[in-house]
């Protein structure tokens, strides 16, 4: 079963009942990744290591180590 499908039956079923319905899939997505940003900041302060940053950095030294990889492989 699909979540839309899921969904439609959890809404069928509230309606039946006289509850309130679901909320739709994917409406708190968002949500839900910034608490999980937040979090990491936060234990990232609390560890001692900086807060923001970190992806960017890790992304140049690995494109920095790739390009040497393929600048000692041209020559």
């Amino acid at each position: 079963m699909s979540i839309t499908q899921q969904y439609l039956l959890d809404s069928y079923r509230a309606r039946l009942h006289g509850e309130p319905g679901p909320p739709a899939p994917g409406r708190h997505d968002l949500d839900l990744v910034r608490a999980v940003r937040d979090d990491r900041r936060f234990r990232a302060v609390i560890a001692g290591r900086p807060a923001h940053g970190r992806l960017r950095r890790t992304l140049t030294r690995l494109l920095r180590a790739l390009t040497r990889r393929l600048r000692t492989r041209a020559l």
